[in-house]
């Protein structure tokens, strides 16, 4: 570990502008998180725009997810030992291109490879969060590192109806200009106004470490994003998850015995950050089922007789609050933890959440019912999420700040993929005819709405065992 890493993190007093760095990050974190929500508008019309089977064109959703899975861990390690600033402005690059890419295809391959490039940029806001922790100034690190952690859900609410108005609006391309037209201003504000900060460990990466992750959770993730497809008990999908269980074996070999591991599973085996990277996971799990049941609640046919019949738009218009939500009680996040201890924040967090999805199986007959829990929902996860970096930078080294953060958001990640794969076969198997299609019957978003309820319980659960609040 070099002298810098175990200095002080912070520069002199004067030089960094609290605000404007945390501003430029969070906008950072809010554009990179709508490209989990940018194709969403343009799924049912893909095949025909780039002349492929709806079958293939998923990959245009897969190809981001396993990117952003392999580049997480990957990227967060070389910010800690070169530079966060340096990475930031990396995955942001990624971003650009991987836009301009989409933006250029009509076909299927140059969209699958962009797709997966803009994935690449997944390692923003942890490296933001870090960057926070080097350069802020303790009493305004627990709002910003809150509001940065929240950007993860609010780009992704408010990408679906700005996704959908421009596809109503415009030529679908458009949407990947308009995405790279955001990822050059938010590198050119992060250029003039982030400092790069002077914590790094140096050493040398861990090739063989990152190669072995990566192999993992590609077999992870596929075989869960796929496996519908495939089938759970097919040759492939089961091969891959036996495949994903030896390489994680023989990974954790390595890296226990490795001088420089990508990541330090000591570390990461301390209670406090195995409890809460269990934990997001779990909180994972339980935002992402209402992102899957809320906009189909709201198209589905008024026949249905439970569906509101509305458009994508009005879909997107009615989950935007969500994410303005989100972003509104991350100050109160901050504020719980700092008197209550984060663990506090959490589990009160996770408590809303469930109160959310509780009341949404009461309240799915109209669309200002599912706005107002859905809200609810928001403002849980929006305390839940401000409370994870703190209790992550609670009890890792300054020195390993952005590794420990981009572990915690990978954690979320595998979560909301569990949450779609789970999700997905309740609603294929609970199903009604309605004229040649099959929709999914009521009691199958009951279903799903309730195991949502039930993994935010399990994320109060796991909480309730971090250790209490030091004096």
């Amino acid at each position: 570990m070099t002298s810098a890493a175990v200095g002080t993190p912070r520069r002199a007093a004067g030089v960094v502008r609290p605000n404007v760095v945390v501003a430029v990050l969070a906008f950072g974190g809010i554009v990179v998180s709508l490209m989990q929500t940018l194709v969403i508008p343009l799924v049912p019309v893909l095949p025909g725009l780039l002349g492929a089977s709806a079958g293939d064109t998923t990959w245009a959703i897969t190809a981001t997810l396993l990117a952003a899975a392999v580049a997480t861990p990957t990227v967060g390690r070389l910010g800690d030992m070169y530079g966060k600033r340096r990475m930031l402005l990396f995955s942001v690059a990624m971003l650009v291109v991987g836009s301009v890419l989409c933006g250029l295809s009509d076909s299927l391959a140059p969209m699958v490879v962009g797709r997966a490039l803009q994935g690449l940029a997944s390692g923003v806001i942890p490296l933001g969060i870090s960057i926070m922790r080097d350069e802020l100034p303790p009493e305004r690190l627990g709002g910003a590192t809150a509001l940065m952690s929240a950007s993860l859900g609010v780009g992704g609410a408010l990408g679906l109806p700005a996704a959908a108005l421009l596809v109503e609006n415009a030529d679908w391309h458009t949407l990947f200009w308009t995405a790279a037209g955001l990822g050059v201003v938010a590198g050119v504000l992060v250029v003039a106004l982030v400092p790069e900060s002077a914590v790094r460990t140096g050493g040398r990466f861990d090739l063989p470490g990152a190669l072995g992750l990566s192999v993992a959770l590609l077999c992870l993730l596929l075989a869960i994003s796929k496996g519908a497809d495939w089938g759970w008990g097919s040759g492939t999908t089961l091969g891959l998850l036996a495949a994903a269980v030896v390489v994680l074996l023989c990974w954790g070999f390595w890296e226990l015995r490795t001088r420089e591991p990508l990541v330090d599973l000591r570390t990461t085996a301390r209670r406090q950050v195995l409890l809460t990277n269990l934990a997001s996971v779990v909180m994972g799990f339980a935002m992402f089922a209402m992102s899957l049941v809320i906009p189909q609640l709201l198209q589905l046919p008024a026949a249905t007789g439970y569906g509101l019949g509305q458009s994508i738009l009005a879909a997107g218009l009615v989950m935007a609050p969500n994410g303005l939500v989100m972003m509104a009680v991350a100050p109160l996040s901050a504020r719980v933890s700092r008197t209550r201890g984060p663990k506090v924040t959490l589990m009160l967090g996770a408590l809303v959440v469930a109160f959310g999805y509780g009341l949404t199986t009461v309240m799915m007959g109209t669309v200002w019912q599912l706005l107002i829990a859905s809200s609810f929902i928001g403002a849980g996860i929006g305390l839940a999420y401000g409370a994870m970096p703190a209790l992550v930078m609670g009890a890792v080294p300054v020195s390993e700040t952005a590794a420990a953060n981009s572990l915690n958001t990978l954690m979320r990640s595998i979560g909301t993929s569990v949450s779609s794969a789970v999700a997905g076969v309740i609603l294929a198997h609970l199903t009604m005819r309605l004229g040649p299609v099959a929709v999914p019957t009521e009691s199958a978003f009951k279903v799903v709405l309730v195991v949502g309820g039930a993994a935010a319980l399990g994320a109060f659960a796991i909480a309730a065992f971090l250790p209490g609040r030091r004096a």
